[in-house]
């Protein structure tokens, strides 16, 4: 993995060495690689951020689907033995009334149990969902990105060839990937 934030700086100071130079355009594209350096070390910066919370909201999500596997087991137990007294009552005897509460005590239970494991799948859906959101912004980022650091590679083909085409190119590339980055907040 690129450490992004050394490279800008790397870039900042072949920017500043070319600047040194006192060609006007050498300095105008020594600033456009400046710039687009710090877009850059921004967006890989964020993009790492949104890679660690949707590997953080997935991780979330397996903890609440393993409470709510918890649940549902504890639904079941108390489904057997709910079955059981009410089997033992109907076969009367002096415990019938007792089996009988116990019975119901054990649907009650059955309910509860039922009640949280829905509540911790619909949390597992929630943790799911914003995963998803952040894995779709740290695509959009790298993508952003990537264009962001083809632009100043293409840069430095400007100062090296001292053509204008170059430059403007990377300065497009550079504008549409910084868009880029910005929409992996939009929508």
């Amino acid at each position: 993995m690129v450490d992004l934030p050394l490279e800008a700086h790397e870039h900042a100071e072949h920017a500043e060495h070319a600047a040194h130079e006192n060609d006007p355009f050498t300095s105008l594209v020594s600033i456009t690689i400046a710039i687009l350096a710090v877009i850059a070390a921004a967006a890989g910066s964020l993009e790492t951020f949104e890679s660690a919370s949707a590997i953080i909201e997935a991780n979330k999500a397996v903890l609440f689907q393993d409470r709510a596997t918890d649940q549902w087991n504890l639904y079941e137990f108390k489904s057997l033995k709910k079955n059981i007294y009410g089997l033992a009552a109907d076969q009367g005897g002096p415990k019938a009334d007792a089996d009988k509460a116990k019975s119901k005590d054990e649907a009650a239970g059955q309910d509860a149990a039922q009640a949280e494991a829905k509540a911790l799948e619909a949390q597992r859906d929630e943790a799911l969902k914003l995963s998803d959101r952040h894995e779709r912004r740290h695509h959009r980022l790298a993508i952003g990105a990537t264009l962001v650091e083809i632009g100043i590679a293409i840069s430095t083909i400007a100062i090296i060839t001292r053509k204008r085409w170059p430059w403007i190119g990377a300065a497009g590339l550079g504008a549409i990937g910084a868009a880029v980055a910005l929409l992996a907040y939009v929508g």
